[in-house]
């Protein structure tokens, strides 16, 4: 079977775990490159002793790899700051992108919401970790609802799961993905939170969804939540609630006073998650960055599955 050749940028724990499941798990992918700028790390030595060109003088080194001309596709999985110079160069050279960094230039993409629209981009942003976890949950609410007015998510994950890249994005982190609360998930107003949490041993990542909304019922939103569930663990198998979801009414005796809005009424949803990783290279609890990994790596196959039957037509 054809199949696309892939360039990672990042070699650390998010480009290593990611390379691992393209090698075990594409249908319609294989590794072409793994470039970083560290030329110790541990994911540019892993990805030489598995036989895959490597370079750690970043973008400049893979545009002169001998094989950068067959390179389809390139999984960014740097940081913001760095992918902005990054997709100039590749757009210059026809490749698609994935965008792994919270840079958002490409649309926002959550292969459980809106995995089908974006194949076409010529850069697909995957939002966050956190983003990918909660925003299925805050969308779930919104198709069973009339109006999510607010919808708030809180990502705790263990501090040995956050590599350089990820503490540098902290503030990218919460903006991109309050904004995708919004654009992705329908909620009027939205807000992210992240916990870095240093407990030993290290804790599975957790993630807690508050959303206000009106209309609907208690049944018709649980039903919904507990559908999207198994949409997200179609890709992410360690994604599960971790208790029955909770429902509370806020009553016109004691509104929620919401920034821009005002005072409002209607029904608290509070939805407990974890989310265990699948151990492809860092321990089960980086469920964060399974989640990432594996959105990128299902959202590049749908890509490449489409790109691959256009061209045998």
């Amino acid at each position: 079977m054809a199949k696309i050749k892939a360039a990672i940028i990042g070699s650390g724990n998010i480009g290593t775990d990611l390379m691992i499941k393209i090698m075990r798990m594409s249908r319609h992918l294989e590794m072409g490159a793994m470039v970083g700028i560290d030329p110790a790390s541990d994911g540019l030595a892993r990805a030489a002793r598995l036989g895959v060109p490597v370079t750690h003088e970043g973008i400049e080194g893979l545009t002169r790899l001998p094989n950068y001309a067959e390179i389809g596709v390139v999984f960014d999985a740097t940081s913001a700051k760095a992918h902005i110079a990054n997709d100039a160069v590749l757009q210059k050279d026809g490749k698609k992108v994935i965008d792994l960094t919270p840079a958002a230039i490409g649309p926002f993409t959550i292969p459980a919401i809106n995995g089908e629209a974006n194949l076409d981009a010529s850069n697909v942003n995957m939002v966050t970790c956190g983003g990918q976890a909660t925003i299925p949950m805050v969308h779930a609410v919104r198709r069973a609802t009339d109006r999510v007015i607010w919808g708030e998510i809180v990502a705790s994950i263990s501090s040995k799961s956050a590599g350089p890249g990820t503490r540098a994005n902290i503030d990218e982190f919460t903006e991109t993905t309050s904004k995708a609360i919004e654009v992705l998930g329908g909620a009027e107003r939205g807000k992210a939170v992240i916990i870095l949490n240093p407990a030993e041993p290290p804790l599975i990542m957790r993630d807690t969804v508050f959303t206000l909304s009106q209309g609907g019922t208690r049944e018709a939103i649980e039903a919904s939540i507990l559908e999207m569930v198994e949409t997200v663990k179609a890709y992410v198998p360690g994604y599960r609630l971790k208790q029955k979801v909770q429902f509370e009414e806020i009553g016109n005796n004691a509104p929620v006073r919401i920034p821009g809005v005002g005072p409002v009424t209607g029904l608290k949803t509070t939805i407990l998650l974890e989310v265990e990783g699948a151990a492809h290279y860092l321990p089960a609890y980086a469920g964060n960055l399974d989640i990432m990994t594996s959105a990128a790596l299902v959202s590049a196959d749908r890509w490449a599955a489409r790109f691959l039957a256009k061209e045998a037509a």
